[in-house]
């Protein structure tokens, strides 16, 4: 974390100098709003948050609830979620805060008495290093704190609005505020009067029975399942031995259940298998008490005995697999025609199982694609048809979580098949396994391919870097800071702060002398149609709208950072300080450009905002990376070149 640059600070340095809107901020909603957000889930959170850094953009989120939310249903939080969080600066309080999962086990019926239970199999939650990050299980609300914290700490002092529910919005063809929205107070003296705000942009985050997707016209489409599971948080003592660990457990007749241990030491959360759902019964399955599925439970577990203390929570869910046709308000014969001025986010656009521990972390990932994206239109760094790209790139993810739900619900809900009578049916345990081990990059959330062009370049140099492959998290891999001698990971140094990161991977040991990476160096600094001088506002710091970093092959110990040219040591005002946290030397225990692929003769990797990769070019050809972005900004008032 860097502070002191605009003089001492002896205060909590996560709390940012107030400015712009966040100066007087209104404590009632605004007549006219840049966004409004519309709930306070994990996608409007994770939104609020990123829109909360802008000073310049008015931004507003309404829930209809009086307060925060106390119990959330999702628990599950990948690993690539927790990469996410890294960026917004809470990363480590959560990982502290959480259960750690490291193994799952699977459990079927006992051979020899297919009454009983045994253990068949344990699987590393992550064999192959797919990150450095944990795969946790943490409350939902506690996440939704987390960016609470950070939307209060941010310039423009940002909290939800409580006890407003949305009910119904018009889109006119012209305005700066073209949306008008009627919201209803739920709460307070003047519970139950409307009021109007005009928005430039709406975003509904607001559950799987979204008004903001009624209002737009779209609907979610797909089947459901018609199985029923119970959900219960609770404390219980038991002698079950993977009662803290994660556990798949499939008995013979008495039905399946998913463990999922919680954060504390104590509470853990069951899934039980409540049955198909048909006819008369489904009414009934639906009134499923706690009491009820506490019994399925213990019969389940047999052998092994379940005493129930206390339930902290319970709710009985049908399994559906749902998703809109797009996620934004343009009417299917407009798109490419209009740009969008209403969006859709998380469980209002798809619905699944809960049982793959999706919903929390697929929903985020939608809020962090359309955040970036929504404060570089606002700041007039892009054209509004930025915008058409989130539908273009998020609907295709949630189509495939879709079609990966189905099968793992399928296999959750199915008996295990009987060895010695394989005619009966059911899903062979093996098979099961292996599914669960194959599909984990899927669970962690890197299976995220965006290919969606100009956003994504064309491959022609994929060989250069192919450990960062176009459209994919960028994969973090350690490196060490010259100027202090700390091994830090290169990724973790990225902030959710609308900026793209612009790594330059030298293709010589040490600065100085001629080479690809100096030339390069010298283009970026002086050239008219280098990114950071043609995008970047007049007036604004070197690094405001491009991070541009350097990582050179050779020890740490071989050269000084100010050694490095210009372009990698930016100035901070009001002090025209350096800023000496962009040059890099290679880990010798670890060395990156072997990690990741990395061509010796070097390479340029851009990565977007929401940590993807979007271009990989040559040092030596930097008029591709100029045309790269010629495609997806705007050139800003004429500056002078960043070092002249």
């Amino acid at each position: 974390m860097q502070f002191h640059h605009h003089g001492y600070v002896s205060t909590d340095p996560r709390i940012q100098e107030v400015a712009g809107c966040g100066i007087d901020r209104p404590a009632e909603i605004p007549e006219e709003v840049d966004v409004l957000i519309v709930g306070t889930g994990p996608a409007g959170m994770i939104l609020g948050a990123q829109l909360s850094q802008f000073p310049d953009i008015t931004t507003r989120i309404v829930e209809k609830r009086p307060e925060r939310l106390a119990i959330g249903q999702a628990d599950g939080v990948a690993c690539r979620s927790v990469e996410t969080f890294q960026a917004f600066g809470f990363a480590d309080d959560l990982i502290r805060e959480a259960y750690r999962i490291t193994e799952s086990v699977f459990w079927g019926p006992d051979p020899h008495d297919r009454n009983n239970l045994v253990r068949t199999a344990r699987t590393k939650d992550d064999p192959h290093g797919i990150s450095e990050f944990p795969h946790l299980i943490c409350n939902q609300a506690r996440v939704q704190d987390k960016f609470a914290e950070v939307m209060e700490n941010s310039p423009t002092r940002m909290t939800p609005d409580f006890g407003l529910k949305f009910v119904d919005l018009t889109v006119a063809d012209e305005g700066d505020y073209p949306v008008t929205v009627t919201l209803n107070r739920t709460a307070g003296e003047r519970e139950g009067d409307d009021l109007t705000v005009r928005a430039k942009y709406v975003v509904g985050c607001d559950g799987a029975r979204s008004n903001v997707r009624r209002s737009i016209g779209r609907t979610l489409d797909g089947d459901s399942a018609d199985h029923a599971w119970g959900v219960m948080d609770i404390l219980a003592v038991t002698d079950f031995p993977d009662i803290r660990t994660k556990g798949l457990i499939t008995s013979n007749e008495g039905g399946n259940i998913l463990l999922i241990p919680r954060e504390g030491g104590h509470l853990f959360r069951l899934y039980v298998d409540l049955g198909v759902m048909s006819g008369k019964d489904s009414a009934a399955i639906r009134q499923t008490t706690p009491e009820e599925s506490i019994a399925i439970a213990q019969r389940i577990f047999h052998p092994y005995t379940l005493d129930v203390k206390h339930v902290a929570w319970y709710s009985v869910y049908e399994v559906g697999q749902r998703v809109t046709d797009h996620f934004d308000d343009v009417p299917n014969d407009m798109i490419g025609r209009r740009t969008p001025r209403v969006f859709i986010t998380g469980d209002a656009c798809h619905t699944h199982s809960a049982k793959a521990g999706q919903g929390m972390n697929v929903s985020m990932q939608d809020g962090f694609n359309l955040g970036w994206k929504l404060a570089s239109v606002l700041r007039g760094l892009a054209p509004e048809s930025l915008l058409d790209t989130y539908s273009g790139e998020r609907q295709p993810v949630a189509q495939k979580l879709i079609d990966f739900d189905k099968e793992w619900s399928r296999m959750m809900g199915a008996k295990p098949m009987d060895p010695e009578h394989p005619e009966l049916g059911g899903v062979d345990p093996e098979e099961f396994q292996n599914f669960y081990v194959q599909t984990f990059d899927f669970i962690m959330g890197f299976s995220t391919e965006y290919e969606l062009a100009p956003l994504t370049a064309s491959a022609d140099h994929q060989n250069l870097a192919g450990g960062f492959p176009l459209g994919r998290r960028f994969h973090s891999a350690p490196v060490v800071r010259v100027s202090d001698a700390n091994p830090i990971h290169l990724g973790h140094h990225a902030t959710a702060d609308g900026r793209w990161r612009i790594y330059a991977f030298a293709d010589t040991r040490v600065p100085g002398g001629k080479s690809a990476v100096a030339d390069w160096a010298d283009w970026m600094a002086e050239a008219a149609e280098s990114p950071v001088n043609r995008y970047t506002p007049e007036g604004a710091e070197t690094d405001a709208v491009f991070d541009v970093k350097v990582v050179y092959q050779g020890d740490h110990t071989e050269f000084d950072a100010i050694d490095a040219p210009e372009i990698f040591l930016p100035r901070r005002t009001p002090f025209d300080l350096i800023d000496y946290e962009k040059v890099f030397a290679t880990d010798p225990s670890d060395d990156i450009f072997d990690a990741r692929g990395i061509d010796r003769s070097g390479a340029v990797v851009v990565v977007r905002p929401d940590m993807y990769v979007s271009a990989v070019v040559p040092l030596s050809e930097p008029d591709k990376l100029a045309a790269y972005f010629d495609t997806i900004m705007l050139p800003q008032t004429a500056a002078a070149p960043a070092h002249a």
